[in-house]
């Protein structure tokens, strides 16, 4: 998955109040309005630089908000809900725009304020949801009435307001936020690439690897020449961690092989993907991927790859170039995994020719040029400790989404409950947004036959071989899992409502409750994963296609993504935002609830070193399951899986 590492030295309680506060007056200007918790936290005097240079380039987004808001989400409960009357009667792109999006008017006074400040228009898009502009320093300061500073952050000079963002009163109930101000995003942030990137670093598995679960263990192979697992958890041996499952592997083991077989593989439906750069070995190596496992290929009318219009094409000065390839991998897991629940199904991959910078465009031309009804995304924000601009526009773009019938996945994240990564206990945004789905992850075991062994909450404790002894001692430090946990900004969703325990919903003890994350999983633990190819670059130089494990949120999501497409054929219609629909069924046969296991399930690995050989030696480890934190599988809903993992055809009968 995606990360967007956000820096944070500010009490959590003073972050959070300035992502709640709505918009107001200034108290020094009754003419103007405040956007408050426009200043992101890692923009504080302890990072403090200096002011930025009058005439640096910045390149922002003014955000407008949805007309008639309540009315808009109150039709998304009614269109979404099963039990609602008006379930499935979906709006268009054009009436969405007619009775919800910001008037031509709205969009001329907001263009004509920052054209008066001297900037540049550079693009809106069709559903008028905000006016992309270019200019300098010294234009925003005067305008936002804001001071734009240089801030050392992680090792990188970035630029943010030093004050809240400021508008004119007239702009105010109009304007829901500025993207671009701060540069949040370049914390993993690159300048624009184009697809002709050499492919990635090749990766490799490193034997021993098992076909499936429990095929090879430390009794019968050796890790490497002589050298012996010591005993832990009161075994002697242990399974080896399977190569990478196959489509045939996860569609047995959750149970669609006789589905597909029967002609419900996703055929008539489209599934986007968001993602970064693109690939331009993308097409190919899906074909050779397909032709490799025993799926369709795909022709050019089946797969589309584009770039959202609208981008930031200045440079970003200052910032470090960054190779795109770390999406190359994110895109072609996303495309084969999708492609391997969905065997029939379309697939268009939405790019923003940057790291982060142009996602938020990039769903939002996807959701309003209705390219899918199902939209898998594998990226994320860690933490919800966002400037407020971020949070108000995306989730207004999930709103347009489920009006208009579209199903929206995000992946939960990878770094469990957040402590380890960042501090502070927290979900990962967009995953806590009410209005998508967030999709966990798990680790799965799937037998010879390929059959359903076992499911645990995906939370990975590791430990090393060094000098014969673990080290250190087992389940040794939390590597990854998967994302959840409680959010601090959205309210529990009428969805969640009598399935969430009030100890998950009510976590922080506020006397409130709210929205849990996630809401469904599906097998995401890279030591479970899944064998995925592309087209990657050798030592020797060579350039060729090969095969290797991934896994992460980043699977789940897709996985997910690809089920939904079978759903959606089964009913013959889609489910758009389904997260009513699915939370409906919840305790029923159409899951697998994932629960602790009964005994400790642990698993040896052995990486290259290099990546690639054995040449520089092996690394060997153990990773144990269900390792997770302040998070619990537990029966019932659970902040690591959600309500479950979908169990194959009693899934589609439920949604249908």
């Amino acid at each position: 998955m995606a990360i967007l590492r956000i820096f944070r030295s500010l009490l959590f309680v003073a972050l959070i109040a300035a992502v709640l506060i709505p918009a107001s007056a200034s108290p020094t200007s009754s003419r103007r309005t405040t956007l408050a918790g426009s200043v992101p936290p890692w923009a504080s005097s302890a990072n403090f630089r200096h002011q930025a240079a009058s005439t640096d380039y910045v390149g922002f987004r003014v955000y407008l908000g949805w007309r008639n808001p309540s009315a808009a989400e109150a039709q998304v409960q009614a269109v979404s809900d099963p039990a609602s009357p008006s379930y499935g009667q979906f709006i268009t792109p054009q009436q969405f725009r007619h009775d919800y999006a910001p008037t031509s008017s709205d969009v001329n006074t907001v263009k004509s304020w920052l054209q008066d400040h001297g900037f540049t228009i550079a693009y809106t898009p069709v559903n008028n949801h905000y006016v992309a502009a270019e200019g300098t320093v010294a234009q925003a300061d005067e305008a936002f009435q804001t001071q734009v500073n240089e801030y050392e952050v992680e090792g990188l000079t970035l630029t943010a307001p030093g004050a809240e963002l400021s508008v004119p009163e007239s702009l105010g109930a109009s304007v829901s936020g500025v993207i671009g101000l701060d540069q949040s995003d370049h914390l993993i942030q690159s300048d624009i690439a184009g697809t002709d990137a050499p492919p990635p670093r090749a990766f490799l598995n490193a034997p021993p690897c098992a076909a499936y679960w429990n095929q090879l263990t430390t009794a019968d192979v050796p890790p490497a020449e002589g050298v012996t697992v010591p005993r832990a958890y009161g075994r002697r041996t242990f399974p080896y961690v399977p190569c990478g499952y196959t489509p045939s592997q996860l569609r047995g083991a959750y149970g669609l092989t006789g589905a597909i077989a029967s002609g419900i593989d996703g055929r008539d439906q489209t599934v986007a993907i968001i993602g970064a750069y693109g690939s331009a070995t993308l097409f190919d190596d899906l074909n050779e991927y397909s032709s490799r496992h025993g799926l369709p290929t795909l022709s050019p009318s089946d797969f589309t790859q584009l770039t959202a219009p609208g981008p930031f094409h200045h440079p970003q000065r200052g910032l470090p170039i960054q190779n795109p390839n770390a999406w190359a991998v994110e895109e072609h897991l996303d495309v084969e995994a999708v492609h391997s629940m969905a065997p029939g199904a379309k697939i268009v991959v939405v790019a923003a020719p940057n790291q982060e910078q142009d996602l938020d465009a990039a769903i939002n031309h996807a959701v309003d040029q209705r390219q899918a009804r199902i939209i898998s995304n594998s990226w994320g924000l860690a933490t919800e400790f966002l400037p407020r601009g971020w949070i108000k526009p995306l989730n207004d773009t999930f709103i347009q989404a489920a009006l208009e019938g579209i199903g929206v996945y995000f992946s939960s994240g990878d770094f469990g409950d957040e402590i380890v990564f960042s501090g502070v206990r927290s979900t990962d945004w967009p995953a806590s947004s009410p209005f998508v789905t967030a999709v966990g992850g798990t680790s799965l075991g799937i037998g010879s036959q390929d059959d359903y062994l076992f499911e645990t909450g995906w939370g990975t404790g590791a430990t090393f071989l060094v000098d014969g002894a673990w080290s250190p001692t087992p389940p040794g430090r939390f590597a990854l899992g998967s994302g959840g946990g409680t959010s601090r900004l959205f309210a529990q969703p009428f969805y969640q409502q009598g399935v969430v325990p009030d100890t998950l919903a009510d976590y922080f003890h506020v006397g409130a409750r709210f929205r849990v994350v996630p809401d469904v999983s599906l097998d995401g633990d890279p030591n479970t994963g899944f064998i995925m190819g592309m087209t990657q670059t050798f030592p020797d130089e060579s350039i060729r296609y090969s095969e290797f494990r991934n896994g992460g949120t980043s699977l789940s999501a897709p996985l997910m993504a690809g089920t939904m497409a079978l759903a959606d054929q089964a009913k013959g219609s889609p489910h758009g935002f389904a997260n009513p629909a699915l939370y409906a069924v919840a305790g029923t046969s159409a899951y697998r609830d994932v629960v602790d296991p009964r005994s400790t399930i642990a698993a040896v690995r052995v990486d290259f070193r290099n990546f690639v050989d054995a040449s520089a030696g092996l690394i060997i480890s153990l990773r144990t399951m269900n390792f997770t934190g302040t998070l619990h599988t537990i029966p019932g809903y659970d902040d690591v899986t959600g309500v479950g993992t979908p169990n194959g055809t009693s899934f589609l009968a439920a949604l249908d």
